[in-house]
C-alpha cells in the first residue's frame, strides 16, 4: 500500500495503492494483472529505475481519461440495496432487519406464519427479557443480521466439528474433521488463541474475520521474507532501508527524477509511528501498521498527513479548492468540465471547507478521507422503534411488533400489496 511512492493509482472503495521499490512492490503489481488495469505484468521482472520510469507512463496514460473520478473515502456498507422510501415499500426495513437473505423467506409467508416467526425473533431481540425492545437491543439485532452470514458459516462448521457434542471444538475433532493427521500442529497455534487446546465459537469467528482480510496478512507475509535479512523474526528501519533504497541513495540526481532521500524520510517517518515502542524495530504487526496504517487507529494521522502532503500542491500545509479538484481530475486540454466535477466543487465549498475560508486544514481533510462512520444500524433502529412504539415509551414490546410485523418483515399479503401498488403506478 504504502511506503516508497513512485505513483498512486486510485483502488476500489477509494483506497490507493502505492508501489514500493524493490521485493516489495510485487505483491502489489500482482493484483493488478488479472484486473485488466493496463500495467503489464513484466513490470515485476524490471530493475527499480525501469520500473518507475515505465510506470510513470502508465500513470500518465491513465490520466489521460479526464471523466474518471477518484474516490479516496472508505464507504461503509448500507444495510439494503433498495430505496428507503416506506410510502412506496417497507423492503429496506425488512431487508435492514432480516438481512436482505432472510428477508426474502418471509416474503413466501402467511400473514399468520409471519407473525409468528417476527414474535419468536422479538425474544431473541429482548436481550435483558424485560418485555421490551429498546433502541441499543433493536441496533444490535440489525448489526448481528447484516452479518448473519458469519455466524451462520460458524454455527456450520461448528457442527461439523464439534463431534462429541460437548459444546467445545478440540483440537484434535478439528484436525480430524479437516484435514486428517497431515497438517499436526500448523493450524491450532492459529486458531487457539489461548492455547488450550480447544477452538471455541468466539475463537472460530475471529479466524474467519482473520481470513476476511487474508489479502493484507499476505501482503506483509510475502514482505516480510524480504526485508527480515537475518532472520529474527524483526524487521530493523535499517533493514527496510537498506532493502528497499540500496544504492539509489547515492546518486544526486537520478535519471528518472525521483528525489528518493525525500521518499525515504517520509517513509522513516511512517516507521516510526508505526513502531510503537520506539526501538526502530517492527515486530510483524507494527510492519502491518507500516505497510496498512488505514487499517489501525493510532496510524490514521499519518494517513491525513501524506495525503494531505500529496494534494497541497503549494505546500502552504492547507489543500484548497483548485488542489482539491486537480487530486480528481486533469483537464487535459478539455474546457468543459465533467457535470461530477462541478458537483465536486459544490460539495468543498458545501461540506469539506467547514469554517468557509477557502481550504480544508488537516481535521476537515480527515472528515473528508476517514469521515466517523454513520451508524446506519443505529438509524434504522431508531426509524423502526418510532414507527413501532405505540405508546411512545422509546421501547418495544413484542405486540407492538407484531402488530407492524409488515415494517419488520415480509410475507405473501404485504408482497402481493407491494405489487399491486406497482401495477396501479403503471
Amino acid at each position: 500500500m504504502i511506503g516508497l511512492e513512485a505513483a498512486v493509482v486510485e483502488g476500489s472503495g477509494g483506497a490507493r495503492s502505492r508501489f514500493r521499490l524493490g521485493g516489495a512492490c510485487a505483491p502489489e503489481l500482482s493484483r493488478w494483472q488479472s484486473g485488466g488495469s493496463g500495467i503489464p505484468s513484466c513490470l515485476i521482472t524490471m530493475d527499480l529505475r525501469q520500473f518507475l520510469t515505465c510506470l510513470s507512463l502508465c500513470t500518465a496514460v491513465a490520466l489521460s481519461k479526464p471523466t474518471e473520478k477518484k474516490d479516496r473515502v472508505h464507504h461503509e456498507p448500507q444495510l439494503s440495496d433498495k430505496v428507503h422510501n416506506d410510502a412506496q415499500s417497507f423492503d429496506y426495513d425488512h431487508d435492514a432487519f432480516l438481512g436482505a437473505e432472510e428477508a426474502k423467506t418471509f416474503d413466501q409467508l402467511t400473514p399468520e406464519e409471519s407473525k409468528e416467526r417476527l414474535g419468536k425473533i422479538v425474544s431473541k431481540i429482548d436481550g435483558d427479557k424485560d418485555g421490551f425492545v429498546t433502541v441499543d437491543e433493536l441496533k444490535d439485532w440489525i448489526k448481528f443480521a447484516q452479518k448473519r452470514w458469519i455466524y451462520e458459516d460458524v454455527e456450520r462448521q461448528w457442527k461439523g466439528h464439534d463431534l462429541n457434542e460437548d459444546g467445545l471444538v478440540s483440537w484434535e475433532e478439528y484436525k480430524n474433521a479437516t484435514y486428517g493427521y497431515v497438517l499436526g500442529r500448523m493450524i491450532v497455534d492459529k486458531i487457539d488463541a489461548d492455547k488450550d487446546g480447544f477452538v471455541t465459537e468466539g475463537e472460530l469467528k475471529s479466524w474467519i474475520k482473520h481470513a476476511q482480510k487474508k489479502y493484507i496478512y499476505d501482503n506483509v507475509e510475502n514482505q516480510w521474507q524480504e526485508f527480515d535479512l537475518n532472520q529474527d523474526g524483526l524487521i530493523s528501519w535499517d533493514e527496510y532501508r537498506n532493502v528497499t533504497y540500496g544504492t539509489y541513495l547515492d546518486d544526486p540526481d537520478p535519471d528518472d527524477g525521483f528525489n528518493y532521500k525525500q521518499m525515504m524520510v517520509r517513509d522513516e517517518r511512517r516507521f516510526k509511528m508505526a513502531d510503537k515502542d520506539g526501538d526502530l524495530i517492527a515486530t510483524k504487526e507494527e510492519f502491518t501498521a507500516f505497510l496498512h496504517p488505514e487499517e489501525y487507529d493510532y496510524m490514521k494521522d499519518i494517513v491525513v498527513q501524506e495525503t494531505m502532503e500529496d494534494i497541497d500542491k503549494n505546500a502552504d500545509g492547507f489543500i484548497d479548492l483548485e488542489e482539491y479538484i486537480g487530486d480528481m481530475y486533469s483537464h487535459d486540454g478539455n474546457a468543459d468540465e465533467p457535470e461530477w466535477v462541478k458537483t465536486e466543487r459544490e460539495q468543498f465549498v458545501e461540506f469539506r471547507d467547514k469554517n468557509r475560508d477557502g481550504k480544508m486544514d488537516k481535521e476537515e481533510t480527515k472528515d473528508w478521507i476517514l469521515p466517523s462512520d454513520y451508524d446506519h444500524a443505529e438509524a434504522e433502529a431508531r426509524h423502526l422503534v418510532y414507527e413501532s412504539d405505540q405508546n411512545k415509551d422509546g421501547k418495544l414490546t413484542k405486540e407492538e411488533i407484531v402488530d407492524k410485523y409488515d415494517l419488520f418483515v415480509g410475507s405473501q399479503a404485504t408482497d402481493f400489496g407491494e405489487a399491486l401498488v406497482r401495477h396501479d403506478e403503471f
